[in-house]
Formats: C-alpha cells, structure tokens, sequence
C-alpha cells in the first residue's frame, strides 16, 4: 500500500495554473499512506473562490487514495510574454499561503522565470 501510496503522490503534479491572467491559488499539502505528503500549487480563473480549488483538486486526489489539506491561498499574477509570475494575497477562506514555498515550486516549474511574491494586496 505505501508502495501504491508514493507512486500515486509521485504522478500528482506540483504545479497546475493558468497560462496567462491574474487568477486565485491554493497551496495543497497532499498525503498518501503513511507519512508521505508533498506540497502542490493549483491556480485557474475559473475558480470564484479557493474553495474551488481545493474542492476540485481535493476530489481529483481522492479517486488516488490521496488526501489533502489546504495550506492557504493567494494569487498569482501569470505574464508569459514577460516571463513573469507575481504571488500575492491571501485566501478569506484559507488564510495566506506561505507564498515562499509556492515561489520555490514555480521556479521549479518556470526556471526561465523571473517569480517574485509579497504579503501586500487581495
């Protein structure tokens, strides 16, 4: 089980946003069997509201045997013609995310970026 457990956390992507736009985010820490948990960023102007988010990602998981918890919330300004990722804000319903760790998995993501983060702003 905790061999399915970390195959399934492994294909879990870090990180799913939108290509372009300003659009809310959600830090999601997601576990399998045992202690194994990663964190992943999931960011989409479709969503109203984080709880969106995390319904949607948290249900996705879900049909893997995965649980999740989320961290918080913020978004992300998303400028591909810029090469530029900006994390802000916070999330009503979550809180703020640490949007250190979110940077850190963007620049992981997007190593050709500039990905700068602040406290400030909604």
């Amino acid at each position: 089980a905790a061999a399915m457990a970390a195959e399934a956390l492994s294909g879990v992507p870090d990180v799913q946003i939108d290509g372009d736009g300003v659009f809310k985010y959600v830090l999601v820490r997601v576990r399998g069997a045992g202690a194994l948990a990663k964190d992943v960023v999931r960011g989409h102007g479709w969503a109203e509201y984080h709880a969106d988010l995390f319904e949607r990602t948290s249900e996705e998981l879900a049909r893997h045997g995965l649980s999740c918890e989320c961290l918080g919330g913020g978004r992300l300004s998303h400028r591909p013609e810029e090469r530029r990722i900006h994390v802000y804000g916070y999330s009503v319903g979550f809180g703020r995310a640490d949007h250190a760790v979110t940077t850190e998995k963007l620049k992981a993501e997007y190593p050709d970026y500039e990905i700068t983060w602040a406290d400030e702003g909604y």
